[in-house]
């Protein structure tokens, strides 16, 4: 349980609201900033504004998935008003407070080390990248459903990285019927290509891979699909990728060629909120409950 353990949960989409709703059944004491136009009410739950927060009382603060934009704004699609979090805020909570969000980039990562508060990456867990790909798999598959005229089944299907994601990615379209081919670095993920039964192949010879395939999938967060390899490919090629923003592949060049990339990161809030939120709700709850037991034990 929860019970005395005061959080602030800053902006957010659906998924939030599950976290919200597993924080108060284990008793804690929230307030929700920036839900303004929820309707929906949660015992033990207050509707406030960032300035009517006393922050002074916050064990924890709870940031959506992507966390912050580099100026501080936070997304929130239950209010009209912006957000911002500030090392100001920060150093105004007490310090055992935590920072919780699903990535970080280096505006969070200034503010909270300036706050000298700890920053916990929940998209850096590996129980959390594994579930959470599970709907991001089922995201995939429906965009390359809506926006080819072929089927999965036949296909050749380029996936690029063997991490969380690519992983359950490569296996499930494998398992429709496509003829899926996997580009990594690694040599251990080589061997692992190999051994689900799947094409490897080097990312630096992705150019070579590319002149007849007709899904690529990307979830590496570096430019890798560039306008050489994108040269290179059939007009009626799909690119779907799935890497956080600003993604790996050249938009520019793909809209210039009339070939179809879709950039889709945070596809699982998309397709499946209820579940994608439960997942964070139960690491988040045990987490809050390590660290409550934890700060009480030093206390007594």
């Amino acid at each position: 349980m929860l019970t005395g353990m005061q959080i602030a949960v800053i902006g957010g989409d659906a998924r939030q609201l599950e976290i919200i709703r597993k924080l108060t059944e284990l008793d804690s004491k929230l307030s929700l900033i920036g839900f303004e136009q929820l309707d929906h009410a949660f015992s033990g739950a207050i509707k406030e504004k960032l300035d009517e927060v006393d922050f002074s009382n916050i064990d924890s603060i709870i940031l959506p998935v992507p966390g912050t934009s580099l100026d501080g704004q936070i997304e929130t699609i239950f209010s009209n008003e912006k957000v911002y979090l500030s090392e100001e805020v920060l150093m105004k909570t007490p310090p055992h407070c935590t920072i919780y969000s699903g990535i970080t980039n280096s505006y969070l990562n200034a503010i909270t080390k300036k706050a000298n508060r700890r920053l916990v990456q929940l998209f850096s867990r590996d129980d959390v990248a594994i579930y959470n790909s599970i709907p991001t798999v089922e995201g995939t598959i429906m965009m390359a459903i809506q926006h080819t005229d072929f089927t999965i089944h036949g296909s050749k299907t380029i996936v690029l990285g063997l991490g969380r994601v690519g992983m359950s990615v490569a296996r499930t379209f494998a398992s429709l019927g496509a003829r899926v081919q996997v580009g990594a670095r690694k040599s251990e993920h080589i061997a692992r290509i190999t051994e689900m039964g799947l094409t490897p192949f080097h990312i630096n010879d992705l150019a070579q891979h590319v002149r007849d395939v007709d899904i690529c999938i990307n979830t590496i967060p570096h430019l890798v699909v560039s306008a050489s390899v994108i040269s290179r490919m059939p007009s009626h090629t799909l690119i779907i990728d799935l890497a956080s923003k600003p993604g790996g592949t050249d938009f520019r060049y793909a809209e210039k060629r009339g070939i179809k990339a879709l950039l889709a990161p945070g596809l699982p809030g998309i397709v499946a909120p209820k579940t994608a939120g439960q997942i964070l709700a139960n690491v988040l709850s045990q987490l809050l409950q390590d660290d409550f037991q934890s700060r009480k034990g030093k206390v007594t």
